[in-house]
């Protein structure tokens, strides 16, 4: 059995030991150093020659005097002169003077609060001026989000497990849902409205295999535009055909022996307003 302790290098009391209370009391005194550890500075290279009994600071680069060949050590000042500790990887202090946290890397201090891993992997959950919970593993609360370049562009990726799962955009007030965006429940993107939060009206849908929209809540009834409606003008050479479009379907053709004209399809062919084949 060795005579010290593996982590602190606290002595033990040995059996038939004389004067046990200086092993005793060697072995608090280190413990009274490095328990909740504290320190007055961690720059400092020479020793405040005014410091009181049991001061402690972390040795800077470079230090002279009383301190000269003690870089990175751990200085306390007892019965009037300086004692020195060689810290251990792991071991944290707070430095008074910074408000800082420095944790020993096993050859220099570094700052735990300026010094941010560049990495962050399967953390379960991050609460940004807010807590998180299970539901929302990350959770953001202020004034706003800003997702920006790193060099060129940017995309925001929402990801679902299948077709029949949800990836969409939930915008709420008073955290009950108001108006939603996305892929929910299908591959067809839509938007849709709640004035409570439980009954939803859908205001469009987008085909996800054919891009065709349509307005589910206004099939069988009319549609009022309020200004005008301005069909972009077309070669008729440019035009889906018929059948594709789907019949009911409007186009601006600009190329007609007769003039530029609006045409329809009638799910076969386009036809003019008077029902002549284009």
């Amino acid at each position: 059995m060795t005579d010290q302790s593996p982590i602190l290098a606290l002595p033990y009391i040995l059996p038939s030991q004389a004067q046990k209370h200086v092993t005793h009391n060697e072995a608090i005194r280190l413990l009274d150093l490095l328990v909740q550890l504290t320190v007055t500075s961690d720059d400092r290279t020479d020793g405040p020659a005014a410091a009181p009994e049991g001061e402690r600071h972390i040795v800077g680069l470079g230090a002279t005097g009383a301190w000269d060949g003690q870089d990175g050590r751990i200085a306390l000042r007892e019965n009037g002169v300086w004692q020195f500790f060689e810290p251990q990887a792991g071991w944290r202090a707070v430095v008074i003077e910074s408000g800082e946290m420095v944790i020993y890397d096993g050859s220099a201090w570094a700052t735990a609060s300026g010094g941010v891993p560049d990495r962050l992997q399967n953390v379960t959950w991050v609460g940004i001026g807010t807590s998180a919970d299970s539901s929302n593993p990350l959770a953001v609360a202020g004034p706003g989000t800003l997702l920006t370049h790193a060099g060129s562009g940017h995309q925001l990726k929402l990801n679902k497990a299948s077709a029949a799962d949800t990836g969409s955009l939930l915008f709420q007030t008073g955290y009950g849902g108001r108006a939603e965006m996305g892929c929910a429940g299908s591959d067809d993107f839509s938007v849709k409205v709640s004035a409570d939060g439980a009954n939803w009206a859908e205001a469009v849908r987008i085909d996800a295999s054919t891009a065709q929209a349509t307005i589910p809540g206004i099939l069988a009834e009319s549609v009022e535009i309020a200004d005008l409606l301005r069909l972009v003008p077309q070669l008729t050479t440019d035009l889906p055909g018929a059948a594709d479009a789907g019949s009911g379907a409007m186009a601006f053709a600009s190329d007609l022996a007769s003039g530029p004209a609006p045409v329809y399809s009638d799910g076969t062919v386009w036809r003019r307003m008077d029902g002549t084949a284009v």
